[in-house]
């Protein structure tokens, strides 16, 4: 198996890493230069080499973004700024001015040993942005606000089984612990 580091300053996508990976993991936070780019996996392969190059051992990066589909790729992978620019409000009073509330969450982590490429493990979960913020406790970013489809309710009030049943991350983590398990 590959010994990686996780690299992130997240504690709670650190432990959801480690609990769904089922396999050791460390992790570590570094202050990467984020390029500016509406492609995930351009943003995830310019943070991975960039770790690589400072820990020199393979390494695995994250980027999750949200897309309203009525602002065609908008915010995507700038989720993180929107969020932190309007707040969970914010997004719903933008959201609700959309012709269509539709959304598509995304997460692509990337893993990089050293070689020639990097690895990537993606997937989407669709739904809508709720027309107000939910106050549930689960998840973090804007699980208050994305209702996956087939529900009623935001995220961060599903249960931890409903979470990780309709989780982008979890499909992903299901390809990236495929792929590692089958390093052995």
């Amino acid at each position: 198996m590959i010994d990686l580091t996780f690299i992130t300053g997240n504690q709670f996508k650190a432990d959801y890493l480690a609990q769904h990976l089922g396999l050791p993991v460390r992790h570590h936070k570094l202050d990467l230069d984020e390029i500016q780019s509406l492609d995930a996996r351009v943003v995830v392969e310019h943070k991975v080499r960039q770790a690589y190059d400072i820990l020199h051992s393979p390494v695995l990066v994250e980027d999750a973004g949200l897309t309203l589909t009525a602002m065609g790729r908008l915010p995507g992978t700038y989720i993180k700024w929107f969020m932190e620019e309007l707040g969970a409000e914010g997004m719903v009073r933008m959201a609700a001015a959309l012709p269509s509330q539709e959304a598509i969450a995304t997460v692509c982590f990337g893993l990089y040993d050293g070689g020639e490429s990097v690895r990537f493990f993606e997937a989407a979960m669709h739904g809508r942005i709720a027309d107000h913020v939910d106050d549930g406790t689960g998840g973090f970013g804007y699980a208050q606000i994305f209702i996956n489809d087939g529900y009623e309710y935001a995220r961060s009030s599903m249960t931890p089984e409903e979470f990780d049943r309709t989780s982008q991350r979890m499909a992903a983590l299901i390809k990236l612990r495929s792929f590692l398990t089958s390093q052995q």
